[in-house]
Protein backbone atom coordinates (compact mmCIF):
# COMPACT_ATOMS: atom_id res chain seq x y z
CA UNK A 1 0.00 0.00 0.00
CA UNK A 2 3.13 2.23 0.74
CA UNK A 3 4.19 2.08 -2.76
CA UNK A 4 0.99 3.01 -4.47
CA UNK A 5 0.24 5.98 -2.59
CA UNK A 6 4.36 6.76 -3.01
CA UNK A 7 3.28 6.58 -7.06
CA UNK A 8 -0.39 7.85 -6.39
CA UNK A 9 1.63 10.93 -4.57
CA UNK A 10 4.03 11.22 -7.46
CA UNK A 11 1.06 10.98 -10.29
CA UNK A 12 -0.24 13.82 -8.40
CA UNK A 13 2.57 15.91 -8.20
CA UNK A 14 3.60 15.16 -12.02
CA UNK A 15 -0.02 16.67 -12.64
CA UNK A 16 0.50 19.59 -10.75
CA UNK A 17 4.07 20.35 -12.47
CA UNK A 18 2.55 19.78 -15.75
CA UNK A 19 -0.44 22.13 -15.14
CA UNK A 20 1.65 24.80 -13.13
CA UNK A 21 4.13 24.68 -16.98
CA UNK A 22 0.83 25.06 -18.95
CA UNK A 23 0.08 28.08 -17.00
CA UNK A 24 3.27 29.49 -17.32
CA UNK A 25 3.12 29.47 -21.04
CA UNK A 26 -0.52 29.78 -21.38
CA UNK A 27 -0.33 33.12 -23.49
CA UNK A 28 1.57 30.87 -26.85
CA UNK A 29 -1.69 29.62 -27.18
CA UNK A 30 -2.49 33.04 -29.26
CA UNK A 31 -0.88 31.68 -32.87
CA UNK A 32 -0.14 36.17 -33.14
CA UNK A 33 1.54 35.98 -29.66
CA UNK A 34 3.21 33.21 -30.38
CA UNK A 35 4.88 34.45 -33.66
CA UNK A 36 5.50 36.96 -32.03
CA UNK A 37 7.50 35.63 -28.96
CA UNK A 38 9.28 33.26 -31.04
CA UNK A 39 10.90 35.81 -33.49
CA UNK A 40 11.69 38.01 -30.94
CA UNK A 41 13.32 35.80 -29.09
CA UNK A 42 15.73 35.23 -32.39
CA UNK A 43 16.30 38.84 -32.76
CA UNK A 44 16.95 39.53 -29.34
CA UNK A 45 19.70 37.02 -28.91
CA UNK A 46 21.63 39.04 -32.00
CA UNK A 47 20.57 42.24 -29.93
CA UNK A 48 22.51 41.08 -26.90
CA UNK A 49 25.41 39.85 -29.13
CA UNK A 50 25.93 43.06 -31.16
CA UNK A 51 25.57 45.01 -27.63
CA UNK A 52 28.23 42.98 -26.14
CA UNK A 53 30.30 43.15 -28.82
CA UNK A 54 29.61 47.11 -29.59
CA UNK A 55 31.08 48.20 -26.00
CA UNK A 56 34.25 45.73 -26.13
CA UNK A 57 34.83 46.74 -29.60
CA UNK A 58 34.79 50.84 -28.15
CA UNK A 59 37.08 49.50 -25.13
CA UNK A 60 39.21 47.78 -27.64
CA UNK A 61 39.54 50.65 -30.15
CA UNK A 62 40.02 53.25 -27.49
CA UNK A 63 40.77 51.68 -24.12
CA UNK A 64 38.63 54.59 -22.80
CA UNK A 65 36.00 53.81 -19.81
CA UNK A 66 34.38 57.53 -20.34
CA UNK A 67 33.88 56.42 -24.04
CA UNK A 68 31.68 53.06 -23.14
CA UNK A 69 29.34 55.60 -21.62
CA UNK A 70 29.15 58.00 -24.11
CA UNK A 71 28.39 55.39 -26.68
CA UNK A 72 25.75 53.85 -24.35
CA UNK A 73 24.17 57.68 -24.03
CA UNK A 74 24.30 58.16 -27.71
CA UNK A 75 22.26 54.77 -28.15
CA UNK A 76 19.89 55.80 -25.87
CA UNK A 77 19.19 59.39 -25.67
CA UNK A 78 16.82 59.25 -28.48
CA UNK A 79 14.44 57.23 -26.51
CA UNK A 80 14.57 59.66 -24.07
CA UNK A 81 14.08 62.87 -26.36
CA UNK A 82 11.45 61.09 -28.54
CA UNK A 83 9.77 58.19 -27.21
CA UNK A 84 6.69 60.73 -26.41
CA UNK A 85 6.44 61.13 -29.96
CA UNK A 86 6.72 57.36 -30.95
CA UNK A 87 3.64 56.79 -28.18
CA UNK A 88 1.66 59.40 -29.99
CA UNK A 89 2.33 57.59 -33.33
CA UNK A 90 1.54 54.42 -31.84
CA UNK A 91 -1.67 55.87 -30.27
CA UNK A 92 -2.58 57.12 -33.69
CA UNK A 93 -1.08 54.30 -36.11
CA UNK A 94 -1.15 50.84 -36.63
CA UNK A 95 1.28 49.52 -34.33
CA UNK A 96 1.78 45.96 -35.91
CA UNK A 97 2.63 47.85 -39.37
CA UNK A 98 5.07 50.45 -37.55
CA UNK A 99 7.13 47.61 -35.85
CA UNK A 100 7.10 45.89 -39.28
CA UNK A 101 9.08 49.40 -40.43
CA UNK A 102 11.54 49.58 -37.59
CA UNK A 103 12.13 46.15 -37.42
CA UNK A 104 13.16 46.61 -40.90
CA UNK A 105 15.18 49.73 -40.04
CA UNK A 106 16.90 48.08 -37.57
CA UNK A 107 18.04 45.11 -39.51
CA UNK A 108 19.68 47.36 -42.52
CA UNK A 109 21.52 49.59 -39.80
CA UNK A 110 22.79 46.14 -37.88
CA UNK A 111 23.94 45.29 -41.84
CA UNK A 112 25.70 48.55 -41.84
CA UNK A 113 27.51 48.37 -38.94
CA UNK A 114 28.87 44.62 -39.64
CA UNK A 115 30.05 45.65 -43.09
CA UNK A 116 32.13 48.25 -42.46
CA UNK A 117 33.72 46.33 -39.30
CA UNK A 118 34.39 43.19 -41.26
CA UNK A 119 35.78 45.30 -43.98
CA UNK A 120 38.11 47.34 -41.70
CA UNK A 121 36.58 50.46 -42.26
CA UNK A 122 34.86 50.60 -38.99
CA UNK A 123 36.12 54.08 -37.06
CA UNK A 124 34.79 54.92 -33.42
CA UNK A 125 32.61 57.79 -34.27
CA UNK A 126 31.20 55.22 -36.75
CA UNK A 127 29.54 53.40 -33.83
CA UNK A 128 28.88 56.62 -32.39
CA UNK A 129 26.59 57.59 -35.48
CA UNK A 130 24.96 53.88 -35.98
CA UNK A 131 24.03 53.52 -32.03
CA UNK A 132 22.01 56.82 -31.94
CA UNK A 133 20.04 56.09 -35.29
CA UNK A 134 18.80 52.32 -33.99
CA UNK A 135 18.16 54.66 -30.68
CA UNK A 136 16.15 56.71 -33.47
CA UNK A 137 14.14 53.35 -34.22
CA UNK A 138 14.05 52.76 -30.87
CA UNK A 139 12.19 55.54 -29.86
CA UNK A 140 8.99 54.86 -32.07
CA UNK A 141 9.65 50.66 -31.75
CA UNK A 142 9.79 50.69 -27.92
CA UNK A 143 6.08 52.37 -27.33
CA UNK A 144 4.81 50.27 -30.17
CA UNK A 145 5.96 46.78 -28.94
CA UNK A 146 5.03 47.35 -25.71
CA UNK A 147 1.34 48.84 -26.36
CA UNK A 148 0.79 45.83 -29.36
CA UNK A 149 0.95 43.20 -26.96
CA UNK A 150 -2.61 43.32 -25.53
CA UNK A 151 -3.51 43.39 -28.92
CA UNK A 152 -2.35 39.75 -29.06
CA UNK A 153 -3.86 38.06 -26.41
CA UNK A 154 -7.11 37.45 -24.14
CA UNK A 155 -6.97 39.92 -21.23
CA UNK A 156 -6.92 37.37 -18.69
CA UNK A 157 -3.51 36.29 -20.40
CA UNK A 158 -1.89 39.85 -20.50
CA UNK A 159 0.09 39.75 -17.04
CA UNK A 160 1.63 36.29 -18.18
CA UNK A 161 2.29 37.46 -21.66
CA UNK A 162 4.26 40.28 -20.17
CA UNK A 163 5.91 37.92 -18.20
CA UNK A 164 6.99 35.57 -21.05
CA UNK A 165 8.20 38.74 -23.21
CA UNK A 166 10.32 39.39 -19.72
CA UNK A 167 11.29 35.54 -20.14
CA UNK A 168 12.47 35.78 -23.90
CA UNK A 169 13.99 39.13 -23.12
CA UNK A 170 16.45 37.71 -20.28
CA UNK A 171 16.77 34.41 -22.02
CA UNK A 172 18.36 36.42 -25.49
CA UNK A 173 20.42 38.10 -22.40
CA UNK A 174 22.13 34.95 -21.47
CA UNK A 175 22.68 33.35 -24.88
CA UNK A 176 23.63 36.21 -27.16
CA UNK A 177 26.15 37.55 -24.87
CA UNK A 178 27.49 34.01 -24.04
CA UNK A 179 28.20 33.17 -27.99
CA UNK A 180 29.26 37.32 -28.16
CA UNK A 181 31.75 36.07 -25.94
CA UNK A 182 33.05 33.16 -27.82
CA UNK A 183 33.06 35.20 -31.49
CA UNK A 184 34.56 37.92 -30.48
CA UNK A 185 37.53 36.43 -28.95
CA UNK A 186 37.93 34.28 -32.02
CA UNK A 187 36.61 35.75 -35.32
CA UNK A 188 35.83 39.50 -34.37
CA UNK A 189 33.31 41.66 -33.19
CA UNK A 190 32.20 41.83 -36.59
CA UNK A 191 30.43 38.27 -37.50
CA UNK A 192 28.19 39.23 -34.23
CA UNK A 193 26.85 42.40 -35.68
CA UNK A 194 26.44 40.30 -39.16
CA UNK A 195 24.34 37.67 -36.90
CA UNK A 196 22.41 40.44 -35.47
CA UNK A 197 21.26 41.77 -38.67
CA UNK A 198 20.54 38.34 -40.10
CA UNK A 199 17.88 37.59 -36.79
CA UNK A 200 15.82 40.46 -37.69
CA UNK A 201 14.69 38.07 -40.57
CA UNK A 202 13.02 35.85 -38.00
CA UNK A 203 10.90 38.83 -36.42
CA UNK A 204 9.87 40.64 -39.66
CA UNK A 205 8.87 36.97 -40.95
CA UNK A 206 7.04 36.73 -37.65
CA UNK A 207 4.96 40.32 -38.11
CA UNK A 208 4.27 39.18 -41.63
CA UNK A 209 2.44 36.04 -41.27
CA UNK A 210 0.34 37.16 -38.32
CA UNK A 211 -2.98 36.81 -39.04
CA UNK A 212 -4.41 40.32 -38.00
CA UNK A 213 -7.96 41.35 -38.50
CA UNK A 214 -9.26 44.13 -40.99
CA UNK A 215 -9.17 47.24 -38.44
CA UNK A 216 -7.77 45.51 -35.67
CA UNK A 217 -4.53 47.98 -35.55
CA UNK A 218 -6.47 50.95 -36.10
CA UNK A 219 -6.88 53.66 -33.50
CA UNK A 220 -9.79 55.64 -33.12
CA UNK A 221 -8.83 59.24 -34.97
CA UNK A 222 -7.62 61.91 -33.15
CA UNK A 223 -9.45 64.98 -33.02
CA UNK A 224 -6.86 67.07 -31.49
CA UNK A 225 -3.21 68.11 -32.63
CA UNK A 226 -0.05 65.23 -32.27
CA UNK A 227 1.00 68.05 -29.55
CA UNK A 228 -1.78 67.85 -27.54
CA UNK A 229 -1.83 63.95 -27.91
CA UNK A 230 1.54 63.93 -26.06
CA UNK A 231 0.67 66.29 -23.52
CA UNK A 232 -2.34 64.37 -22.96
CA UNK A 233 -0.04 61.36 -22.41
CA UNK A 234 2.21 63.81 -19.97
CA UNK A 235 -0.53 64.79 -18.32
CA UNK A 236 -2.02 61.24 -17.57
CA UNK A 237 1.03 60.32 -15.93
CA UNK A 238 1.63 63.41 -13.70
CA UNK A 239 -2.19 62.96 -11.95
CA UNK A 240 -2.44 59.44 -11.70
CA UNK A 241 -0.10 59.03 -8.72
CA UNK A 242 0.24 55.07 -8.81
CA UNK A 243 1.45 55.02 -12.14
CA UNK A 244 3.80 58.66 -11.50
CA UNK A 245 5.42 56.86 -8.59
CA UNK A 246 6.22 53.12 -10.49
CA UNK A 247 7.79 55.80 -13.29
CA UNK A 248 9.77 57.59 -11.19
CA UNK A 249 11.24 54.76 -9.35
CA UNK A 250 11.83 53.15 -13.02
CA UNK A 251 13.54 55.82 -13.87
CA UNK A 252 16.04 56.55 -10.62
CA UNK A 253 17.40 53.11 -10.60
CA UNK A 254 17.90 53.33 -14.33
CA UNK A 255 19.77 56.36 -14.00
CA UNK A 256 22.03 54.75 -10.97
CA UNK A 257 21.34 51.08 -11.27
CA UNK A 258 21.68 50.51 -14.90
CA UNK A 259 24.88 51.49 -15.65
CA UNK A 260 26.40 48.84 -14.30
CA UNK A 261 26.10 46.97 -17.30
CA UNK A 262 27.81 49.91 -19.63
CA UNK A 263 31.11 49.51 -17.41
CA UNK A 264 30.91 45.35 -17.57
CA UNK A 265 33.84 45.70 -19.65
CA UNK A 266 35.89 47.36 -17.60
CA UNK A 267 35.29 44.54 -14.35
CA UNK A 268 35.57 41.73 -16.95
CA UNK A 269 39.27 43.34 -18.09
CA UNK A 270 41.01 45.33 -15.36
CA UNK A 271 39.43 43.62 -12.14
CA UNK A 272 38.81 40.33 -12.82
CA UNK A 273 41.15 39.95 -15.60
CA UNK A 274 38.74 37.76 -17.57
CA UNK A 275 38.77 39.21 -21.08
CA UNK A 276 35.98 39.20 -23.66
CA UNK A 277 34.96 36.05 -23.10
CA UNK A 278 34.68 36.61 -18.96
CA UNK A 279 32.39 39.79 -20.15
CA UNK A 280 29.76 37.05 -22.21
CA UNK A 281 29.74 34.98 -19.04
CA UNK A 282 29.26 38.24 -16.85
CA UNK A 283 26.63 39.69 -18.71
CA UNK A 284 25.23 35.77 -19.43
CA UNK A 285 24.83 35.43 -15.54
CA UNK A 286 23.42 38.55 -14.98
CA UNK A 287 20.65 37.05 -17.78
CA UNK A 288 20.47 33.80 -15.97
CA UNK A 289 19.08 35.10 -13.35
CA UNK A 290 16.25 37.72 -15.19
CA UNK A 291 15.44 34.11 -16.42
CA UNK A 292 14.54 32.55 -13.33
CA UNK A 293 12.71 35.75 -11.99
CA UNK A 294 10.74 36.17 -15.23
CA UNK A 295 9.33 32.48 -14.95
CA UNK A 296 8.43 33.12 -11.80
CA UNK A 297 6.35 35.97 -12.66
CA UNK A 298 5.11 34.10 -15.72
CA UNK A 299 3.50 31.51 -13.57
CA UNK A 300 1.44 33.78 -11.49
CA UNK A 301 -2.26 34.60 -11.83
CA UNK A 302 -3.46 38.25 -11.34
CA UNK A 303 -1.50 41.21 -10.31
CA UNK A 304 -1.89 39.92 -6.25
CA UNK A 305 1.53 41.56 -4.31
CA UNK A 306 3.42 43.17 -6.90
CA UNK A 307 3.26 46.32 -5.59
CA UNK A 308 5.10 44.73 -2.76
CA UNK A 309 7.85 42.85 -4.97
CA UNK A 310 8.78 46.08 -6.68
CA UNK A 311 9.21 47.65 -3.36
CA UNK A 312 11.59 44.42 -2.23
CA UNK A 313 12.86 44.06 -5.85
CA UNK A 314 14.81 47.26 -5.88
CA UNK A 315 16.11 47.07 -2.56
CA UNK A 316 17.60 43.65 -3.50
CA UNK A 317 19.17 44.86 -6.88
CA UNK A 318 20.60 47.90 -4.99
CA UNK A 319 21.88 45.13 -2.10
CA UNK A 320 23.31 43.02 -4.98
CA UNK A 321 25.52 45.53 -6.90
CA UNK A 322 26.99 46.60 -3.43
CA UNK A 323 28.06 43.05 -3.33
CA UNK A 324 28.85 42.73 -6.72
CA UNK A 325 31.36 46.35 -6.46
CA UNK A 326 33.51 44.06 -3.84
CA UNK A 327 34.11 41.27 -5.31
CA UNK A 328 37.78 40.64 -7.10
CA UNK A 329 36.90 36.66 -7.68
CA UNK A 330 35.48 35.64 -11.16
CA UNK A 331 33.10 33.05 -10.27
CA UNK A 332 32.25 34.90 -6.98
CA UNK A 333 31.51 37.99 -9.38
CA UNK A 334 29.36 35.21 -11.80
CA UNK A 335 27.35 34.12 -8.90
CA UNK A 336 26.69 37.63 -7.71
CA UNK A 337 25.26 38.83 -10.82
CA UNK A 338 22.33 36.24 -10.33
CA UNK A 339 20.52 38.04 -7.65
CA UNK A 340 21.27 41.06 -9.29
CA UNK A 341 19.22 40.10 -13.02
CA UNK A 342 16.52 38.55 -11.04
CA UNK A 343 15.94 41.48 -8.61
CA UNK A 344 16.48 43.66 -11.77
CA UNK A 345 13.87 41.57 -14.02
CA UNK A 346 11.62 41.66 -10.84
CA UNK A 347 11.52 45.02 -10.57
CA UNK A 348 10.88 46.19 -14.39
CA UNK A 349 8.32 43.62 -15.07
CA UNK A 350 6.43 43.91 -12.19
CA UNK A 351 6.00 48.03 -13.04
CA UNK A 352 5.46 47.31 -16.38
CA UNK A 353 2.64 44.56 -15.51
CA UNK A 354 0.96 46.86 -12.95
CA UNK A 355 0.99 49.83 -15.45
CA UNK A 356 -0.20 47.90 -18.21
CA UNK A 357 -3.37 46.90 -15.55
CA UNK A 358 -3.93 50.81 -14.89
CA UNK A 359 -3.79 52.63 -18.20
CA UNK A 360 -6.64 52.69 -20.94
CA UNK A 361 -6.06 51.20 -24.07
CA UNK A 362 -6.13 54.75 -26.09
CA UNK A 363 -3.56 56.19 -23.71
CA UNK A 364 -1.59 52.92 -23.58
CA UNK A 365 0.97 54.02 -26.20
CA UNK A 366 1.86 57.37 -25.02
CA UNK A 367 1.91 56.20 -21.44
CA UNK A 368 4.22 53.60 -22.40
CA UNK A 369 6.19 55.60 -24.34
CA UNK A 370 7.12 57.35 -20.76
CA UNK A 371 7.80 54.19 -19.66
CA UNK A 372 10.25 53.66 -22.12
CA UNK A 373 11.90 56.89 -21.14
CA UNK A 374 12.25 55.83 -17.63
CA UNK A 375 13.59 52.65 -18.50
CA UNK A 376 15.37 53.34 -21.22
CA UNK A 377 15.78 57.18 -21.72
CA UNK A 378 17.28 57.69 -18.48
CA UNK A 379 19.84 54.61 -18.37
CA UNK A 380 22.59 56.98 -21.33
CA UNK A 381 22.33 59.71 -18.55
CA UNK A 382 23.50 57.06 -16.18
CA UNK A 383 25.59 55.98 -18.78
CA UNK A 384 27.52 58.84 -19.35
CA UNK A 385 27.46 60.28 -15.73
CA UNK A 386 29.15 56.87 -14.49
CA UNK A 387 31.50 56.76 -17.29
CA UNK A 388 32.56 60.09 -15.93
CA UNK A 389 32.59 59.33 -12.01
CA UNK A 390 34.20 55.65 -13.06
CA UNK A 391 37.12 57.96 -14.39
CA UNK A 392 37.69 59.58 -10.67
CA UNK A 393 36.98 56.99 -8.47
CA UNK A 394 36.69 53.58 -9.99
CA UNK A 395 34.24 51.20 -11.49
CA UNK A 396 33.29 49.53 -8.02
CA UNK A 397 32.99 52.60 -6.09
CA UNK A 398 30.95 54.04 -8.82
CA UNK A 399 28.61 50.82 -9.15
CA UNK A 400 28.52 50.82 -4.96
CA UNK A 401 26.57 54.52 -4.93
CA UNK A 402 24.59 53.62 -7.46
CA UNK A 403 23.25 50.02 -5.68
CA UNK A 404 22.99 52.47 -2.03
CA UNK A 405 20.94 54.92 -3.74
CA UNK A 406 18.73 52.39 -5.04
CA UNK A 407 18.27 51.23 -1.70
CA UNK A 408 16.93 54.39 -0.56
CA UNK A 409 14.42 55.03 -3.49
CA UNK A 410 12.97 51.61 -2.45
CA UNK A 411 12.32 52.78 1.33
CA UNK A 412 10.70 55.58 -0.34
CA UNK A 413 7.74 54.01 -2.84
CA UNK A 414 7.44 51.28 0.29
CA UNK A 415 6.48 54.42 2.57
CA UNK A 416 4.35 56.01 -0.54
CA UNK A 417 2.14 52.58 -1.46
CA UNK A 418 -0.63 53.14 1.22
CA UNK A 419 -1.21 56.82 -0.27
CA UNK A 420 -2.01 55.28 -4.04
CA UNK A 421 -3.59 52.00 -3.01
CA UNK A 422 -6.93 53.22 -3.41
CA UNK A 423 -6.69 54.76 -7.17
CA UNK A 424 -4.70 52.11 -8.13
CA UNK A 425 -7.60 49.88 -7.40
CA UNK A 426 -9.97 52.10 -8.72
CA UNK A 427 -7.64 52.02 -12.02
CA UNK A 428 -7.59 48.61 -12.00
CA UNK A 429 -11.30 48.03 -11.46
CA UNK A 430 -11.93 50.18 -14.42
CA UNK A 431 -9.92 48.60 -17.33
CA UNK A 432 -10.94 45.50 -16.07
CA UNK A 433 -7.23 43.71 -15.98
CA UNK A 434 -7.07 42.02 -13.13
CA UNK A 435 -7.38 38.80 -15.55
CA UNK A 436 -10.84 37.77 -16.81
CA UNK A 437 -13.53 38.10 -15.15
CA UNK A 438 -12.15 40.29 -11.80
CA UNK A 439 -14.84 38.11 -9.24
CA UNK A 440 -13.27 34.84 -10.53
CA UNK A 441 -9.56 35.89 -10.32
CA UNK A 442 -8.15 34.80 -7.89
CA UNK A 443 -10.34 31.79 -6.73
CA UNK A 444 -12.59 33.19 -4.73
CA UNK A 445 -11.17 36.71 -4.00
CA UNK A 446 -13.00 39.53 -4.67
CA UNK A 447 -11.64 42.16 -7.67
CA UNK A 448 -11.22 44.72 -5.19
CA UNK A 449 -9.26 42.72 -2.91
CA UNK A 450 -7.16 41.90 -5.76
CA UNK A 451 -6.48 45.20 -7.25
CA UNK A 452 -5.52 46.79 -3.56
CA UNK A 453 -3.37 43.65 -2.71
CA UNK A 454 -1.65 44.67 -6.33
CA UNK A 455 -0.11 48.23 -5.01
CA UNK A 456 0.10 46.70 -1.21
CA UNK A 457 2.68 45.66 0.40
Amino acid sequence: MAGTDAGGTGSQGGSEGMGTLRAAVRSLRHPNYRLFFLGQLVSLIGTWMQSVAESWLVYRLTGSVALLGLVGFSSQIPVFLLASIGGAVADRGNRHRILIVTQSLAMLLAFTLAGLTLSGHIRVWMVFVLAALLGLVNAFDLPARQAFVPELVAREDLLNAIALNSSMFNAARVIGPAVAGILVSTIGEGWCFFANAASYIAVIAGLLLMKVAPGAGRRRPSTVTAFQDIAEGFRFVARTGPIRALLLLLGVVSFVGMPYVVLMPVFADRILHAGARGLGLLTGASGVGAVLGSLILAARRGVRGLGGWVALACAGFGVSLILFSTSRSFPLSVALLLPVGFSMMVQMASSNTLIQAMVPDELRGRVMSVYSMMFMGMAPFGALVAGAVAERIGAPWTIASGGAVCIVAAGVFALRVPVHRGTARQLILANQMVGGEPAQTMEGNTAAVVAESAVSS
